[in-house]
């Protein structure tokens, strides 16, 4: 959610701008707006809507600018104030020297608004952003000095910031700060970049510094400087970034949603390299610092997460608990930080996050933290805030997922969890041999049979064209792919904005059956292999008996399930306990079809933003 670039150099300045903000586009946005230092002035653009509408603004005011040095861009996703142009970033003081663009909740922007409407600051926005403007410019006024000046801002903001501040005064000179929101600077030859994720500036370096909580960076033409809260200059490392350009195509498909979900069969090769040799083999988790002696003092796991990363911890607990026989608890990060936990020192806590920088769930993992639990986190990002907290990290090798429905890092995320689960019943010595191999095995197996998925579609699409025009949805199934259903609707929901809602299949006559007519198709996941393929038929009868259509997902080859359901979708046999890697894969194809059908906007859905970096 919302998207920061800064530049100061030689190059095109809005050139640079207007494609870092493109490869920032996936994070979700309503409005983009950049302010440019052009010969001694600081010029302002911004634009409701997509991106476009900013590249043909300033194509049609390019007649203004001279010969711009430097700039800050950003893209909104609304968190105070409705999409507007006056709400839009960037902000600027009341004199419209000092220009500010922010990410993040300034949680007192309303105490401190007041004590600047009384220094007589006129504010024209409804945006908490507009505050920090307001401020850094009464202190630059006593500074004179725009380090300093939003130094001294910083320590009177609550909440969550990275912001970006450039002052008519102070020329081809950015200052950066952060807090609970990612920052990094990028380096190249004779200019210098900020931003706040990585693919904003991979086309132009690969060499970063990444800014800490509380930290200050003064960019220029030719320098870096890093200070900490109070002033001492901080030396930072400088990182090389994993990803190529190449990541933010689309390669020839239609959406990058499309293209992410054919990469899955290679994003679970890439997982389990170097991970899982043979299945005679241990597995490998080098960055997991979990041994017989803590495992000893464990007493639980906690998964916390958001989102597709919760449903991955659902499936989590289940593979956890079925391998290890360790109890396991999985938990919104929203709710787990806003109530009194059992976490202590004899806890592992694990949070599961795409980007790394879930802004609940760094809260979540601080406080565990707090309490002295090991934490190992299972991210995409090992370069993001929550891998830097870890005791223990599990990176998921997903590689960049542009699209903002995840398909590809769920994926990856289970795969995390199989190897997380057999490397603890290695060490505990809970699953028969034999039986450790059959499951070494199938892992090896599952992207030939994730391949076989998609090779052939037609089943999918057709189904998809079939029931593109009903309104509600139900997704059922039992145990371990209760995640999957879960998945499964939440994907139709985001995309297609078709009102879908996932449910354990018994759970179904215990109130939803009452939605059940012939306008409420039910999806039902049955994978034979346990106790639960027989029930799932059971509950799919119940929904027949009230006259709803029914589609079938499962890995039977039983013609007799076609006289019970109007659709069945076979996927390639698989033992159930590994099923949901391959189950979630039809289900993300049936969610982008129809919203392909409807002529939604599949990789940049309404209201929805990437990264959560706000609680």
């Amino acid at each position: 959610m919302c998207g920061i670039v800064g530049y100061v150099g030689n190059r095109d300045v809005v050139e640079v701008l207007l494609k870092g903000l493109t490869n920032l586009e996936y994070r979700g946005y309503d409005s983009a707006g950049m302010a440019l230092q052009d010969c001694g002035e600081v010029k302002i653009y911004k634009t409701l809507g997509k991106l476009i509408n900013l590249k043909n603004e300033l194509e049609a005011k390019k007649s203004e600018l001279n010969h711009p040095t430097s700039g800050i861009g950003h893209i909104r996703w609304a968190t105070h104030g409705s999409p507007s142009l006056i709400n839009a970033h960037p902000h600027t003081c009341s004199c419209g020297r000092l220009v500010v663009v922010h990410n993040g909740i300034i949680e007192n922007y309303k105490e401190l608004r007041e004590e600047l409407i009384k220094k007589g600051c006129t504010f024209r926005s409804q945006t908490d952003t507009e505050t920090i403007a307001h401020l850094v410019a009464d202190e630059y006024a006593k500074a004179k000095d725009l380090e300093i000046a939003v130094r001294n801002s910083v320590k009177k903001l609550q909440g969550a910031y990275a912001i970006c501040v450039m002052h008519k005064d102070v020329p081809d000179v950015i200052v950066g700060a952060r807090k609970h929101a990612p920052m990094l600077v990028g380096i190249g030859e004779n200019e210098n970049f900020i931003a706040s994720d990585t693919p904003a500036i991979i086309e132009y370096t690969k060499k970063t510094i990444y800014l800490d909580d509380n930290e200050t960076a003064v960019v220029t033409k030719n320098s870096v400087k890093v200070t900490d809260k109070d002033g001492n200059i901080v030396e930072k490392k400088i990182e090389i970034l994993p990803w190529e350009p190449m990541a933010l195509s689309k390669l020839g498909y239609k959406h990058f949603m499309l293209k992410e979900i054919h990469e899955q069969p290679d994003v679970i090769r890439n997982v389990l390299n170097g991970k899982l040799y043979d299945i005679d083999s241990p597995i490998n988790l080098s960055e997991v610092k979990l041994d017989k002696e803590i495992l000893k003092k464990l007493n639980k796991i906690q998964i916390i997460a958001c989102g597709t990363s919760l449903h991955a911890a659902l499936a989590g607990k289940y593979i956890i608990e079925d391998f290890a026989g360790i109890s396991v608890e999985v938990e919104a990060s929203s709710e787990y930080i806003y109530r009194k936990t059992t976490t202590d020192a004899s806890t592992l806590v694990i949070g599961v996050s795409q980007s790394g920088e879930t802004a609940d769930t760094i809260t979540a993992i601080k406080q565990a933290k707090e309490k002295n639990a090991h934490v190992l986190i299972i991210t995409n990002r090992p370069d993001s805030n929550m891998a830097r907290l870890a005791d223990s990290l599990i990176p998921v090798n997903a590689g960049i997922e542009v699209s903002v429905a995840a398909t590809k890092s769920y994926t990856a995320q289970l795969i995390s969890f199989y190897l997380l689960a057999i490397n603890l019943a290695e060490i505990k010595g809970t699953l028969d041999k034999n039986y450790l191999k059959d499951i070494k095995h199938e892992l090896i197996q599952l992207p030939t049979k994730i391949e076989e998925v998609l090779s052939n579609t037609s089943a999918i699409q057709e189904c998809a064209r079939k029931f593109s025009s009903y309104k509600n949805f139900i997704y059922i199934a039992r145990g371990i792919n209760l995640a999957t259903a879960l998945e499964g609707a939440l994907k139709l929901k985001e995309i297609s904005y078709i009102n879908a809602t996932g449910y354990a299949a018994g759970e179904l006559k215990h109130g939803p059956i009452a939605m059940l007519d012939e306008t409420m198709p039910v999806l039902s996941i049955l994978v034979p292999g346990g106790i639960t393929y027989e029930k799932v038929l059971s509950n799919s009868e119940e929904a027949k008996a009230r006259n709803a259509k029914l589609i079938a997902l499962t890995s039977s080859k039983d013609t007799n399930i076609d006289n019970l359901f109007d659709v069945v979708l076979r996927i390639p046999q698989v033992m159930e306990i590994l099923s949901p890697a391959v189950t979630c894969v039809p289900l993300q194809l049936l969610a982008y079809y129809i919203a392909e059908f409807l002529g939604k906007d599949v990789d940049q859905p309404r209201n929805l933003a990437k990264s959560v970096t706000v609680e």
